[in-house]
């Protein structure tokens, strides 16, 4: 069964506008039935973060806790999930218990009276990670112009500069105040290099970023580190804090500087996407 034209709508524009939210939602759509289901394939659906069916159809309330509670992992992991539902006896017949997991395919239990069996592939559809650069000298602008290819959402944050000086990002912000709201993952760069230091690091720790990277020296770090951590800055915060920016590749000018910032959010990143311990790969 594919979508009518007006349901294919429906999910698109509510897609578009979780996607400009910038919220975390899933897809989940049945890939096969067997005997009597209410869903059938190619129907999709759409569920938020907790698992709450937005729009669409998958079926009634035999499959759709089973699909709200994959949609809900699938978010968190950030990882596809795969969901066969099967009447009690048959799982019993193939030796399997309702949530256990077997080479990829999560078994839930059908307790609809109608006996059938349905496979539902639920994929996450997760925020623009954001890489906020604070900073308008060489290496920040070399940084937001290479970035623009690694499919991260930029907000340059540049005191004073006028937008010609600037190139195309999506966001730009006259200051310091940074955003703490919203799912995205963020990477905050202090690299405002001797302007407006302390105030871009005050700024970044306090924006709960998931990782914050400073350019410049360990020795001028450490010294700004200790001036924030006596006027009360989390120590332990601080010593988080990628210092000086950057994987090591000897790296000298700006735009070799902003390559290996990057390298390190690369890294950052796809250590972020590989499951947790006690999860399944």
């Amino acid at each position: 069964m594919t979508l009518s034209a007006k349901s294919q709508r429906r999910l698109e524009a509510e897609m578009n506008r979780l996607r400009a939210e910038g919220a975390a939602f899933a897809v989940a759509t049945v890939v096969r039935t067997v005997d009597a289901t209410s869903a059938k394939p190619g129907g999709k659906a759409l569920l938020d973060a907790e698992g709450t069916l937005i729009e669409g159809w998958v079926g009634g309330g035999c499959a759709r806790a089973a699909i709200g509670r994959a949609a809900r992992d699938a978010i968190a992991r950030g990882q596809p999930q795969f969901v066969s539902l099967r009447p009690e006896e048959l799982l019993e017949a193939e030796g399997v218990a309702p949530g256990e997991e077997r080479e990829g395919i999560r078994f839930a239990r059908n307790g609809c009276p109608s006996k059938g069996s349905m496979d539902v592939f639920v994929e996450p559809v997760l925020p623009q990670p954001r890489l906020v650069i604070c900073g308008a000298g060489p290496v920040a602008l070399a940084l937001a112009d290479l970035a623009a290819r690694f499919d991260l959402h930029r907000t340059l944050c540049a005191p004073g500069a006028t937008p010609q000086d600037l190139p195309e990002v999506e966001d730009v912000q006259d200051g310091f105040a940074l955003d703490t709201e919203g799912a995205a993952r963020r990477f905050v760069v202090v690299a405002t290099q001797g302007r407006g230091d302390e105030a871009a690091l005050r700024a970044a720790l306090a924006s709960g970023a998931d990782h914050v990277a400073f350019v410049g020296s360990r020795r001028k770090f450490a010294t700004l580190a200790d001036r924030l951590a006596a006027d009360g800055i989390d120590r332990a915060a601080l010593d988080r804090v990628a210092a000086p920016a950057g994987l090591d590749i000897h790296a000298i000018t700006p735009d070799e500087i902003a390559l290996s910032i990057l390298a390190q959010i690369v890294q950052w990143r796809r250590a972020d996407d590989r499951p947790r311990e006690g999860q399944n790969a």
